[in-house]
């Protein structure tokens, strides 16, 4: 962990961890504190945003975009990341509500490679990948945000190949650790069928479990119409990406991401379902791609869903 032990970081870092706290009073809000808000604020807007490289340009995105929330994902730990994560949440006044995790190691997003490479699934990354998320648990517990998430990978929809049990064993292994520093730990969605994810959830049987709903991920699959699926796992969906896609058209590669509207998400739907299931938390948007086209969607994606959330809830 950067040439340090857990033991130090979380010594070195729980005064800074403090500072933050007082900045939350002081009006910044950058970790936990727009839990408490969120009957207040339904549904407010995000955007995951990687941070490793540099927070504070990453985070200046978020504040360009104008939405006082954000996911961020880090896979670099230690005292001087968790520092420069700080000082740019509370320079531009960000909520950070989960910390996203991927890897160590290769993860390649097809059917054919995906299932031997991404999430806790694979056994040749398993054990590394237990003590990276457990790494980033002590991260986000420094930080003061409040859940971890990640992909399982393509969890077996058999619950009789031994790999399903193994992986099931994994991810209470990182839920357990979660729960102990308070923390929620997230399914992202995507390889998964929702019921091969409400299976897993239950037989895993901790209560700190939660999904990340990637509604545009369950497209790009061919896993689930997202609004159907919240039948099924709607009460577990604590976080969400708003991302839109097209229903893969050959068995290898994944469908096309493509900008919110122009896909097979039906957003007016999704968002009143999600509020008749209970959920008020933020809605995070996620554009995969680069450059300024990216902003240019985002923005538009922005308009669009704000005028969704402000109708439902008028």
């Amino acid at each position: 962990m950067n040439n340090i032990d857990r033991r130090e970081f979380l010594e070195m870092s729980v005064a800074g961890a403090g500072a933050l706290a007082s900045s939350r009073v002081a009006g910044a809000t950058p970790a936990t504190a727009g839990a408490q808000n969120e009957t207040a604020r339904p549904m407010r807007l995000g955007l995951i945003v990687d941070v490793d490289e540099n927070p504070e340009a990453a985070l200046g995105k978020v504040h360009e975009l104008g939405v006082p929330t954000c996911q961020v994902l880090a896979n670099t730990y230690g005292p001087e990341a968790a520092e420069r994560l700080r000082q740019a949440l509370v320079h531009y006044h960000l909520e950070a509500t989960s910390l996203v995790v991927t890897g160590p190691g290769p993860e390649d997003y097809d059917f054919y490679k995906g299932p031997l490479t991404i999430g806790l699934v694979p056994r040749e990354y398993r054990a590394t990948r237990i003590e990276h998320i457990k790494r980033a648990s002590d991260f986000a517990q420094v930080m003061g945000i409040p859940a971890v998430q990640t992909h399982c990978g393509f969890i077996p929809e058999n619950p009789n190949d031994p790999n399903y049990k193994e992986t099931v064993d994994a991810i209470r292994e990182v839920t357990g650790y979660c729960r102990e520093h308070g923390q929620q730990f997230r399914y992202e969605t995507g390889q998964e069928t929702p019921v091969t994810l409400l299976r897993a959830i239950q037989d895993v049987a901790l209560d700190n479990q939660g999904l990340n709903f990637d509604c545009g991920n369950l497209i790009l699959y061919g896993k689930a119409n997202p609004v159907d699926a919240l039948d099924v796992v709607g009460r577990y969906v604590q976080g969400i990406h708003a991302k839109d896609g097209l229903y893969p058209t050959n068995p290898r590669d994944l469908g096309e991401e493509v900008p919110i509207g122009q896909g097979k998400v039906d957003f007016p739907k999704l968002l009143s379902r999600l509020r008749e299931v209970g959920y008020r938390g933020p809605v995070t948007i996620e554009r995969e791609i680069s450059g300024p086209k990216q902003m240019e969607d985002l923005k538009k994606e922005k308009t669009y869903l704000e005028q969704l959330i402000n109708r439902l809830w008028s």
